[in-house]
This record gives C-alpha cells, structure tokens and sequence, in this order.
C-alpha cells in the first residue's frame, strides 16, 4: 500500500541543456536565430535584468523582502527572473559556454579569492 505520491508520473526534471534547445526550438520556429548574436543576447539581457531591477527600484529594503507575497508583484518577478535566464542561457548557447561549469568555476575562484574569515577568537 502506498500513499499514491510515487503512483502518478510527475512533470519531467528541468535540466539547463533541456531548457536551451527549447529555446532554440522556439527561435528556430520564428526564425529568430540571425538576430540572437552574442551581442544582441547580451544586451537582452542587459534590458531584462533592468526591468527585474525596475520592480524593487523604489521599494524599501523591507518591502522588498516582501516582494513575492503580492501574487501580482510575484508574477511579474518571476516572468522577469526567467527572461533573464532565458536569454543568459541562448547566450551561454550560442557562444558554447557550458554555464553550470562556468559558475561552479567562479565559486571555486571565489572560495580562494575570499577565504572564510577565522572565528573570534579561534
């Protein structure tokens, strides 16, 4: 007997690979690709990482902090959140930048670039 949670197939896992040809597959369709060159991307980017900051641009740190508690605010965070990764990852696509290697690099460059500091008094 079973508590059912484990009978029914659920939504397959997303991986970053999955997502990018997805993305590819939809540009395709639409033609799209001429356009997404690695500074188009960028700049896409740049824009969409602009309207997620224009969310929180005059809130105060506290109502910030509350941001997703609002279904509406919450909306528009995440719809902003994945236009930035979706253009994060064509970019990371079309310039062959595996970009889970490339933070797990960075954090191992950080760890060294900024040690943890020693405990007061330890």
């Amino acid at each position: 007997m079973t508590d059912g949670t484990h009978d029914r197939p659920g939504p397959a896992p997303l991986d970053v690979a999955a997502l990018q040809q997805r993305l590819s597959r939809f540009a395709a369709a639409r033609n799209w690709q001429p356009f997404h060159t690695p500074k188009n991307l960028a700049a896409a980017l740049s824009v969409e990482a602009s309207e997620l900051v224009e969310i929180f641009q005059w809130l105060t740190p506290e109502q910030s902090a509350r941001v997703m508690d609002d279904p509406a605010s919450a909306h528009r965070v995440e719809d902003e959140v994945a236009d930035v990764l979706a253009y994060l990852l064509q970019l990371c696509e079309v310039l062959g930048i595996d970009a889970l290697a490339a933070l797990a690099a960075k954090i191992d460059r950080n760890e060294s670039r900024f040690p943890v500091p020693p405990a007061p008094g330890g």
